[in-house]
């Protein structure tokens, strides 16, 4: 019998405000629950439904915080075509076929990631970016306040699957970075429609051009998509649970538990 997942009522509420680099100000609600080494986890286009509540509740039995914002959609549930009508309506922070920048949404998220990193009184934050906001993980892990970062099939732009969500500075920063915090990890199905082997090779091409292993691909076997929510099978053995084991080490590994808890 599946266990239910927590649910939002559990989770503590905030809202956070932010500039952008553009100078807008952007505002959403940020869900938190759990007390250990916090991990930003950003929803995919479905939404927040029961499938990343779930992820969300592994997270914290493995001793993590989930800080989770909430950047459109229903709550609880998914909405895969109302959502992407939301998105696409919501220029202001999200920019879906942009090659030569993150969206804008992206600046929200980073300083989202510092102010938990200070409040919480740590080194740093990890992130979890999926779909729609899988390349935002590769940026973030550019910015001080991001230690660890994973791109659960990154597929944004969507129509230039040889291109990435990023500016050449935002490339240039993230290259930077994971040199000295070591390689992220990128997950994918070896099949899938919308993180592509084109994605795959793309990011490669960007990060590991020079023999040096920048980001360290996870690829499952199969034409699913949401690796870690909605086509995840808890069930020791299956591709997607060893691929999220190996997610909770590189945690493990990479984040501190705060001294003190705010």
């Amino acid at each position: 019998m599946t266990k239910r997942a927590t649910q939002l009522s559990a989770y503590q509420k905030a809202s956070f405000s932010a500039q952008t680099r553009e100078g807008r100000s952007l505002s959403h609600d940020v869900y938190s629950r759990g007390l250990g080494a916090p991990i930003v986890l950003i929803q995919e286009l479905p939404g927040i439904g029961q499938e990343t509540l779930s992820l969300a509740d592994k997270l914290v039995d493995a001793g993590h915080e989930v800080v989770m914002p909430h950047l459109f959609g229903p709550l609880g549930k998914i909405s895969i075509g109302g959502n992407l009508a939301r998105v696409m309506c919501m220029r202001k922070e999200f920019r879906l076929m942009a090659t030569d920048a993150s969206s804008p949404v992206a600046d929200w998220l980073r300083l989202l990631c510092r102010q938990v990193r200070d409040t919480r009184g740590v080194d740093g934050v990890g992130v979890i970016g999926m779909c729609l906001t899988g390349n935002f993980a590769i940026t973030l892990i550019g910015d001080d306040s991001v230690l660890a970062a994973v791109a659960s099939q990154p597929a944004m732009p969507f129509f230039k699957q040889g291109a990435l969500h990023m500016s050449p500075q935002e490339i240039a920063s993230s290259r930077d970075a994971l040199e000295a915090k070591g390689p992220m990890r990128v997950l994918r199905f070896e099949d899938d429609p919308l993180s592509t082997v084109e994605k795959s090779e793309c990011i490669h091409r960007t990060f590991n051009d020079d023999a040096h292993e920048r980001v360290k691909e996870i690829v499952l076997p199969g034409k699913g998509h949401s690796v870690l929510t909605l086509d995840f099978v808890d069930e020791a053995g299956h591709p997607t649970y060893e691929a999220l084991q190996r997610v909770l080490n590189y945690f493990g590994e990479k984040l501190r538990a705060p001294l003190r808890q705010s």
